[in-house]
């Protein structure tokens, strides 16, 4: 081991890993001592990449190539195992900034499914705030925590099995992100749970269902209401044929943003 190493620079056991192959093979780990990594290129050997740096090329028993590197937010998010559809990476960033998720934040979900968006918050909020994920199905939030727990955030989240019909259990969150297919029917259970003038989301992928949920927004009270969609295009990084990618996801749903206002126009400020 090169001795001018900083100690921050060099991999340590419980870290998380992505081990990266020539071939697209993405792995995400915990580190352990001792483990074994089954590629369709051989095996690696955590023992072999422990105590070196980050960015380390590592081989194979059969001598096939990879990097072991940090990985980034989304590559936690796109190699979650799912049972379900997932919120893509481009629009999990633009939901934090409008939610204003960060350290010491309190923030419920509702719509666990395989617990990506889940996996950004409990990143976002750190070890000084907590998420609160609610779904009705015991199966995938079961899938969920698995997720968290193999990148390290699941002390993070609450993990609630209930109908939210029956509302929330915590009140006075800082935000409160809905990914469900009828959030228009929860307003009023949002309202209770969220502080005053707190940050509301959601996420649906058809017009129609827009519509209804800007309804009843209105109805509810909800102002400083936004919607929209993210799109980014990539390109290739070829300097000789810098050009777009001959393929790129496009609409993924629209997201709804508003803020729970004060009913009472007399209130007294």
């Amino acid at each position: 081991m090169n001795e001018s190493w900083d100690e921050k620079q060099l991999i340590k056991e419980g870290e998380i890993a992505e081990i990266v192959g020539i071939s697209h093979f993405h792995h995400i780990i915990k580190i352990q001592a001792d483990q074994e990594i089954q590629t369709h290129k051989g095996v690696i050997y955590t023992n072999d990449f422990i105590g070196r740096p980050w960015g380390s090329i590592i081989h194979s028993h059969n001598g096939n190539k990879f990097y072991v590197i940090q990985p980034a937010l989304t590559d936690m998010i796109k190699n979650i195992p799912r049972e379900t559809q997932i919120v893509y990476p481009k629009d999990v960033g633009f939901i934090l900034l409008n939610l204003a998720i960060g350290p010491g934040k309190r923030i419920i979900e509702a719509g666990t499914g395989s617990g990506a968006l889940t996996t950004a918050f409990a990143y976002a909020v750190g070890s000084t705030g907590k998420v609160y994920s609610y779904d009705s199905r015991a199966d995938f939030q079961k899938l969920a925590e698995e997720n968290l727990k193999r990148v390290a955030l699941d002390e993070q989240v609450e993990f609630i099995t209930r109908d939210i019909r029956l509302g929330f259990t915590e009140k006075n969150v800082d935000a409160l992100f809905l990914d469900i297919p009828d959030p228009y029917n929860y307003l009023a259970q949002v309202r209770d749970a969220l502080k005053p003038g707190g940050f509301f989301g959601c996420l649906l992928p058809t017009a129609n269902q827009v519509i209804l949920l800007l309804e009843q927004m209105n109805a509810n009270q909800f102002g400083f209401t936004e919607v929209c969609e993210t799109v980014i295009r990539y390109y290739q990084t070829e300097a000789e044929r810098f050009r777009p990618v001959d393929r790129m996801i496009a609409h993924t749903g629209f997201l709804i943003f508003g803020r729970p206002l004060i009913k009472d126009e007399n209130l007294m400020v």
